[in-house]
């Protein structure tokens, strides 16, 4: 890192002088200013992660007493995309004397996979971007600088994917929970393989989402807001996996509060069997219809009426005000006898059907006293999943809607990329019995003729405040298995 900083006050500086000269003499030009510093510090950034990368592999040549059991083969030139640019450096291979393995220690220090080209940080900035657009820009977002990845290598990150659980720091009280559920509707260019999609009807893939929330707020501008939204979804296809997802919200609901004082849990949604079976895991919970499904299917029930038809659902509504659902059903019969066509038929019988079935949750619905026995689900289909999977002309195959719904849900979740990024690693091991080494005076002296004679007249250059924490280093490396 000094190596690296002495050089940019003999070379950097100069080039940035000019910079900042060119500006002055055209005011306009603020965009090349701007690139111009970019350029300079992303560089120089990167000039010190090597070097700091560097100066470890050579604490590792140098001394035989941390890496007991491993001799030098060679030096290699590797490089790795980080956040902030390409950072190319130096590494030494290794071979174990009694297995006759070969590893780069460093990497193992690091906590690096073998043949990676990409830091968790560079791969946190792609998985942000491709959640938002696409794998191809989420490639290109690799750096600052625009180190790119392929958007098949954007991909493969995405379909090994793993998430964690939602994290709950305490339990909360509440008398009322409220639930939402719904569901979208995603293009499928094949399931496991091109080609595997042999009927049109099978190209569509639904992703789940239920929202778990503590009630509604009012924004100044009057939008509603709900309070402390928890999100879970994913490809949830089958009886069993629904039952797992509710599982799911069941055990989160467990961890952040206290279901014995929890009077009501309200589950909203268009009546789909996958989100009424939700009544049967969550306890104290009951169904409640949304209100916009009830009205959409009222409306085709009555729309082919023409002149009557806003009679005929007037009276629909007021039989549901007065909870008489017998008087709803009398009014569809009425329908479907003055009804000519066979299709407008089939409609009215789907509506009465869909009507009746769900009484009781349109009951809660209109009929309840609780306010926030409302639901927003469409919406929040619109924002998770459909901006990013089905508003545009996309094709997806099964695991790639899958991990991709459920890398939006992490991101409504306020999850953090580079923390998923690490998750997906195991932890390192840590060695025991590790031995702490210090520097003897001599070895310091030694040392500090080895770099000036290396660094010449650069090393006479002033450095302030920077230390140089070998004792430190030497610790880390002490305290590190190899795993080998």
């Amino acid at each position: 890192m000094i190596n690296s900083i002495q050089q940019f006050q003999v070379e950097g500086i100069k080039r940035l002088s000019e910079i900042f000269n060119n500006y002055t003499g055209d005011l306009t030009k603020i965009a090349e200013m701007v690139y111009g510093v970019t350029d300079e510090v992303t560089k120089l950034g990167c000039q010190m992660i090597a070097e700091e990368w560097e100066s470890f592999d050579e604490l590792l040549r140098n001394r035989k007493d941390v890496r007991k059991g491993w001799h030098i083969v060679r030096k290699d030139e590797t490089s790795l995309i980080t956040s902030l640019g390409e950072v190319i450096y130096k590494k030494t291979l290794f071979k174990n004397t009694e297995t006759s393995e070969s590893c780069y220690l460093l990497d193992q220090l690091m906590g690096l996979e073998k043949h990676v080209r990409i830091t968790e940080d560079a791969e946190a900035r792609v998985l942000k971007e491709a959640s938002e657009s696409s794998y191809r820009k989420g490639g290109a977002h690799a750096s600052i600088k625009g180190d790119t990845i392929s958007k098949e290598a954007v991909m493969n990150k995405l379909h090994r994917l793993d998430f964690p659980n939602i994290a709950v720091s305490e339990k909360m009280e509440m008398k009322s929970i409220y639930i939402d559920a719904d569901e979208d509707h995603v293009s499928l260019q094949y399931l496991d393989q091109k080609g595997d999609i042999k009927k049109p009807r099978q190209n569509t893939i639904m992703p789940r989402i239920i929202y778990v929330y503590e009630g509604v707020n009012t924004e100044k501008d009057g939008r509603p807001k709900l309070v402390n939204t928890k999100y879970f979804g994913g490809v949830y296809e089958g009886t069993k996996e629904i039952k797992k997802l509710w599982n799911e919200v069941l055990d989160y609901l467990n961890e952040a509060y206290d279901l014995d004082a929890v009077e009501n849990i309200y589950i909203n949604g268009d009546g789909a069997s996958w989100i009424r079976s939700g009544v049967n895991i969550i306890p104290k919970s009951k169904f409640a219809l949304d209100k916009y499904h009830m009205h959409k299917y009222i409306i085709a029930a009555t729309s082919h009426l023409e002149d009557s038809a806003e009679d005929a659902r007037s009276e629909i509504y007021r039989a549901v005000h007065n909870k008489k659902k017998w008087m709803a059903e009398g009014i569809f019969d009425k329908i479907i006898e003055i009804t000519a066509k066979d299709t407008k038929k089939k409609a009215v019988e789907k509506a009465k059907a869909y009507i009746l079935g769900n009484w009781s949750g349109i009951m809660l619905s209109m009929k309840g006293k609780d306010e926030n026995v409302r639901c927003s689900a469409e919406g929040h289909v619109s924002h998770v999943y459909a901006d990013r999977m089905s508003s545009r002309p996309l094709g997806w195959c099964y695991t790639g809607a899958d991990k991709m719904s459920r890398l939006r849900i992490y991101k409504y979740n306020q999850g953090d990329m580079l923390e998923l990024v690490r998750y997906q690693k195991c932890e390192h091991k840590i060695a025991v019995g590790a031995e702490e080494v210090i520097y003897s005076a001599t070895n310091m002296i030694s040392m500090e003729n080895e770099n000036k004679r290396r660094l010449g007249s650069l090393a006479d250059l002033p450095v302030y405040s920077i230390p140089y924490p070998q004792i430190k280093k030497i610790a880390a490396i002490k305290n590190h298995i190899w795993g080998l």
